[in-house]
């Protein structure tokens, strides 16, 4: 038996690619009865994220498996297989398993060390199961896969520094205000960008959110995502010393706050801090404010700075992480490895034990004027025997298991043994 993984992802393949081979939750319940009933399949799941699609698969050790993951993906999404082959990549074994704990970690992800990868392989380990596609060896690798995450997280910092633009805005404003469920904001300006900050703002506790937009039904529809309240852009100004973060985005080919603006808005504030998120290109607001006490602004070069910077010491935890990584899948294989030569093992006994009583049963009559204590001394010392006559083949056995080239010996072993199958 071996595992493979077979699939495609961000680096491999174009979106318009992924959207095509993407399944949506109804879809998977019976593309996974299609994947059990492929030929060699032992156990499956299916992983479908926006980034990546994989067929991770349990299968008998002749089988094709980039063959059976082109087959699945081809006639479950309904796509020539010409279209699915150039994209796809395939592991197996030792490097099957490492891809695993990879993208668990999220080593393996657009954004490395985001958490929303862990979840959705949690997802499809879950349908899998729920499903009877998981029952025996995937689900101790997943499991494990689990584990390894978990462990990554805790013993390197991969997931803690921002390294997207509109979240390193929200990471700022924690670090000036705290809770940041009492503050408020205003959106100026209805732009993508600060839609997303706007976004990870409310995920980080802000409730209380007023957008203003030249254009009103921009401003309506923005407010809408956020439970926020509009607020007419020629009186926007005026609302400013109420607002503790303000995030611009406005298309103004000139400043709209600038630093005579802001100086009476802190005044009115009676100095209490406020953070300014500029995120409009050409900018919305006069660098000058920076020059003002307690008031904090962070243009789209300095969030793309943090960003960056914020990424690079991501990749230096990832170093550390891969070393995890390597550990752990050495230990896994090993683990497998010698879930695989347990039968042998369990065969090796029960023919030397078979043997043993056969050899009792032939010298029956020679053993019956023993006395009952006289018998059990007999079995102990048989038993004995045949114990250490097998701890040599089974040490063995165990050790070449987790030998790339062991299978050869353990073979060796079943023949010198006569062990059938």
């Amino acid at each position: 038996m071996k595992f493979a993984i077979t699939g495609l992802n961000h680096k491999t393949a174009p979106v318009e690619v992924r959207e095509r081979l993407n399944f949506d939750q109804n879809a998977l319940g019976p593309a996974l009865a299609e994947l059990k009933r492929l030929p060699g399949v032992q156990e499956g799941m299916v992983l479908s994220t926006c980034n990546r699609v994989e067929v991770s698969m349990w299968l008998e050790e002749a089988a094709d498996a980039r063959a059976l993951g082109e087959q699945f993906l081809s006639s479950s999404r309904a796509v020539p297989r010409e279209f699915v082959a150039p994209y796809l990549y395939c592991y197996e074994e030792a490097e099957a398993i490492r891809h695993l704990f990879r993208v668990a970690a999220s080593l393996d992800s657009m954004v490395v060390g985001e958490p929303q990868i862990l979840g959705q392989l949690k997802t499809a380990y879950a349908l899998a199961k729920a499903h009877g596609a998981i029952s025996g060896a995937m689900d101790a690798l997943l499991t494990r896969a689990f584990s390894v995450a978990k462990r990554v997280r805790t013993e390197t910092s991969i997931g803690e520094n921002a390294v997207s633009v509109s979240y390193v805005a929200v990471e700022l404003a924690r670090q000036i205000f705290g809770k940041l469920d009492r503050n408020r904001i205003m959106l100026v300006g209805a732009g993508k960008m600060s839609e997303l900050a706007a976004r990870h703002l409310k995920r980080a506790g802000a409730e209380q959110i007023l957008v203003t937009n030249r254009t009103h039904a921009r401003a309506v529809e923005m407010a809408s995502l956020f439970r926020g309240r509009v607020v007419e852009y020629e009186r926007f100004r005026e609302l400013l010393p109420e607002v503790d973060i303000v995030i611009t985005s406005s298309a103004a080919p000139l400043y709209i706050l600038r630093k005579e603006d802001m100086r009476r808005v802190i005044e009115a504030r009676r100095n209490r801090p406020m953070f300014l998120i500029d995120i409009a290109v050409p900018r919305n607001i006069d660098p000058a404010v920076n020059e003002l006490d307690n008031v904090f602004l962070y243009d789209i070069d300095d969030l793309q700075r943090v960003a960056a910077e914020n990424l690079r010491n991501r990749l230096e935890e990832a170093r550390e992480a891969e070393a995890i990584i390597d550990e752990e899948v050495r230990r896994m294989v090993a683990r497998l490895k010698a879930r695989e030569v347990t039968p042998t093992i369990v065969s090796l006994q029960q023919h030397l034990e078979s043997l043993r009583q056969g050899e009792l049963e032939r010298i029956q009559t020679k053993l019956a004027t023993l006395t009952p204590e006289q018998r059990e001394a007999v079995e102990a010392m048989t038993r004995s025997l045949i114990n250490k006559i097998a701890h040599g083949p089974i040490s063995e056995l165990r050790r070449q298991a987790a030998q790339p080239d062991g299978l050869a010996t353990i073979e060796t072993i079943r023949r010198v043994f006569r062990l059938e199958g």
